[in-house]
């Protein structure tokens, strides 16, 4: 039954990254499909995140892994963020674009995983940014109008 399924990626100009994306609802099945394949897509990819709206679905799911080990969110809440960090950042849908943005040091994120059970991840760094950056993208945000110009 592992058979990877890489989804296409959408790129910035594709409407469905600016939109907001709605609540799950049901854990079956399709939301456990729908996160393996956006796994294998991110990582293919290279990449440390993923969001269900950058394959097209405007669902609030997303998979992150900053190497540390999958972490599957759905409908993730950021309850508690301290500290800040300015740091470089790109993403899947924006290719060869990478600028510094201003994101939280340490967050809390208050999620299910894909079977439906509550979990509370705390990242700091790294992760912290990730977390941030693919619970933008449920919210129809994109990075790079996040990116801190240069005087």
């Amino acid at each position: 039954m592992n058979k990877m399924a890489l989804r296409q990626i959408r790129k910035k100009g594709d409407e469905i990254l600016n939109k907001v994306c709605k609540e799950v609802k049901n854990f079956d099945d399709k939301l456990e499909l729908l996160l393996d394949d956006m796994y294998d897509t991110m990582k293919s990819a290279d990449g440390v995140g993923l969001a269900a709206p950058q394959v097209g679905i405007l669902k609030r799911c997303a998979v992150v892994d900053i190497g540390e080990g999958r972490i599957d969110l759905v409908n993730p809440v950021i309850t508690k963020a301290e500290g800040s960090q300015i740091g470089q950042e790109g993403c899947l849908s924006i290719p060869n674009v990478w600028g510094d943005v201003q994101r939280p040091e340490k967050v809390t994120v208050s999620a299910f995983d894909k079977k439906g059970n509550k979990v509370e991840i705390k990242g700091t760094g790294l992760l912290a940014v990730a977390l941030c950056h693919e619970i933008d993208h449920l919210d129809g945000k994109l990075f790079d109008e996040k990116i801190i110009e240069e005087d």
